[in-house]
């Protein structure tokens, strides 16, 4: 009898023993402990996704990663000396960007992108057009000047964002505050100095006296521009994204969609569309290069356009641009690395006075943070951040 049994138990090993495991099956259930396992895992992972998504430090770093590739690759496509399609290439990144996102939801890697909404798209049009400003004189002050001076300049940004968040949301300028802005403004003075040096005594610059200076008022006057844009676009944005409460990648969305009709008008409108121009634009030795550079800039824009609106979500406009300064140091060597930019004492001074007024600024906002929190309050009126004050601005309008 014990052979029988034994050879029964061996015929359902070999022949049904997934049936011997489904049996067994049942009473794992979903309270056994590999269900357990299982649950808490995805639990655990759920909560580490959702702790990054509301982690200052992790869009910091993302916007850091996003600002510097975006700035190597833009330079290099800009560079070339006949190029004069800005509108284009902008035009080209958005598209690869628009393109890029509606593969992403159709696959089910973008789950949570809102459909399409023609009155939101209204609403959010004005911004579009302050990208539209910001990213072409950005590329235009970055066709004139060299990486290092571009991103001095960039930091006078802070100031003017600055002071329109005091007018705007009821922020505050403390004296070390005030410091860092005068660092900042010292360093773009360097940075000119030194580039304006550099063209007259030829360092750097393979055009004569007269026409590298010329070429550098024409940058300094584009990169004051972009100031002023990116100033009014951040702070609009900061303005409209809460009132219409959209998330990193509705913004991504709408921004690189609305863009496009506008950067195509424009091309079609005032750039050299021959087949002269093109050509020269696009010489037969470096149009692969360029090409592959205008398609990653497309995809890379994704990466910045959503760091962009995270960055600006969990923490606001001013660190935002504060973090950009920051970020300077790497993105200037960088152009110091790849673009054989001008190295003198004076450049060098310029990007360490860039580095330093960064870290004096964000030591500045966490002094006047800690000191927010310390202050008791006098009267039962609450007190509002600058971010609750735009909450209640919005929910007002």
């Amino acid at each position: 009898m014990s052979n029988k049994k034994n050879e029964d138990i061996e015929m359902r090993a070999g022949d049904g023993g997934s049936d011997l495991a489904a049996e067994k099956d049942p009473f794992l259930g979903p309270n056994s402990p590999i269900s357990h396992r299982t649950a808490r895992r995805a639990a655990g992972f759920s909560a580490y996704f959702d702790k990054i998504d509301h982690s200052p430090g992790a869009s910091i770093l993302s916007y850091c990663l996003a600002s510097i590739s975006m700035t190597v690759v833009n330079k290099y496509v800009v560079s070339g000396s006949a190029w004069n399609l800005n509108f284009f290439y902008l035009a080209v990144q958005s598209t690869v960007c628009t393109l890029a996102i509606l593969l992403s939801k159709h696959t089910g890697l973008l789950k949570n992108l809102a459909p399409f909404d023609s009155t939101k798209a209204k609403r959010w049009f004005p911004i579009s057009l302050l990208l539209v400003g910001m990213i072409y004189t950005g590329t235009k002050a970055l066709q004139f000047l060299s990486v290092p001076v571009y991103t001095i300049f960039k930091n006078l940004t802070i100031i003017v964002i600055a002071y329109g968040e005091v007018l705007w949301f009821g922020g505050s300028v403390t004296p070390l505050t005030l410091l860092s802005f005068g660092l900042i403004v010292l360093s773009s003075v360097v940075a000119a100095w030194a580039d304006i040096q550099a063209a007259i005594d030829g360092v750097g610059h393979s055009l004569e006296t007269s026409a590298a200076l010329s070429t550098l008022n024409a940058g300094y006057a584009w990169m004051g521009l972009n100031v002023v844009c990116t100033s009014t676009y951040l702070l609009g944005m900061r303005k409209v994204i809460k009132k219409m409460n959209f998330k990193d990648y509705d913004t991504m969305f709408y921004n690189n969609l609305l863009s496009i009709p506008i950067l195509v008008v424009c091309s079609l409108l005032v750039e050299d569309w021959s087949g002269e121009n093109l050509a020269r634009n696009f010489p037969e030795e470096s149009r692969n290069k360029l090409v592959i550079g205008m398609i990653y800039s497309g995809l890379a824009a994704i990466f910045i356009s959503y760091s962009q609106a995270w960055c600006i979500r969990v923490t606001s406009s001013t660190t935002y641009s504060m973090v950009g300064a920051l970020n300077k140091l790497p993105i200037a060597v960088s152009g110091l690395i790849f673009f054989d930019a001008p190295i003198t004492f004076g450049s060098v001074s310029a990007i360490l006075l860039g580095f330093i007024s960064g870290l004096v600024f964000a030591w500045a906002k966490v002094r006047q943070k800690a000191q927010a929190a310390n202050v008791l309050p006098t009267t039962n009126k609450p007190m509002m951040s600058a971010s609750a004050q735009s909450n209640r601005d919005a929910a007002n309008s």
